[in-house]
């Protein structure tokens, strides 16, 4: 998939694999670091776009559970992993400690379970590849924002951005997706739909998923992660 440069780690080499759990031998003991507050550089062999990238991940963590392991710490990495991507390191680190997972190298790329399961999260999971290639924003239809043909219900929801710990609210209808949501968002606050992670009640928000579906009462609060280090490179 790609090759791993200019990274330092703690106890051992990032590994870029795909993505696997293994137990090791009983009475394994190991040392838990805390999660190193840097980014992973890395080369993609093959460019992707971020529409691919994100297919890919979303691919990854679907899937992943449904071979080995325990679902609630996949959902655990995968959050924590969202979070230190846009550069939130203390709710990373909260999330793994409430999860009990243990990281001996200081990367997500190989974490352990309290019963010494190890769990191994592929590194495009965990940060873009710096031969990403950019999208065109402009090509998305306006019409994808315009009011849906089913007449859906007017809501406004309450969203909290992780990048400013703003709260604002945004006009939608009930029968938009997560992505059509995203893109009102990006018109309102100037934050690329594709740098969004929106979260309730603990649970990532899937981009198909309307917005009747989320089932998110009025007043609550929808957190929304931004990936900010990618936001800042391209504003440089």
């Amino acid at each position: 998939m790609g090759g791993c440069i200019g990274t330092r780690s703690r106890g051992g080499a990032v590994d870029d694999s795909s993505g696997s759990i293994s137990r090791p031998n009983s009475g394994n003991t190991r040392k838990n670091h805390p999660l190193c507050h840097e980014t992973i550089r890395w080369k993609s062999d093959v460019p992707l776009t971020e529409g691919q990238l994100r297919s890919k991940r979303d691919e990854f963590w679907d899937t992943a559970p449904a071979f080995e392991g325990r679902k609630e710490i996949w959902d655990a990495l995968r959050a924590a992993a969202i979070a230190s991507e846009a550069m939130d390191y203390q709710l990373a680190q909260a999330i793994l400690d409430g999860a009990s997972i243990s990281v001996p190298n200081g990367y997500l790329t190989e974490c352990y379970d309290e019963l010494g399961s190890r769990y191994q999260v592929p590194i495009y999971c965990l940060s873009y590849p710096i031969n990403i290639v950019k999208e065109d924003n402009g090509r998305d239809s306006p019409a994808e924002c315009s009011e849906p043909i089913d007449g859906g219900t007017e809501t406004v929801l309450k969203l909290r951005l992780s990048h400013t710990c703003i709260d604002v609210k945004l006009l939608v209808y009930s029968t938009d997706t997560i992505s059509v949501c995203k893109k009102k968002l990006q018109s309102q606050e100037g934050v690329e739909s594709s740098r969004q992670r929106w979260f309730y009640g603990g649970k990532l928000l899937g981009d198909k998923l309307h917005v009747d579906e989320a089932k998110i009462p009025p007043g609550y609060i929808v957190q929304v992660i931004v990936n900010t280090e990618n936001l800042t490179s391209k504003q440089a």
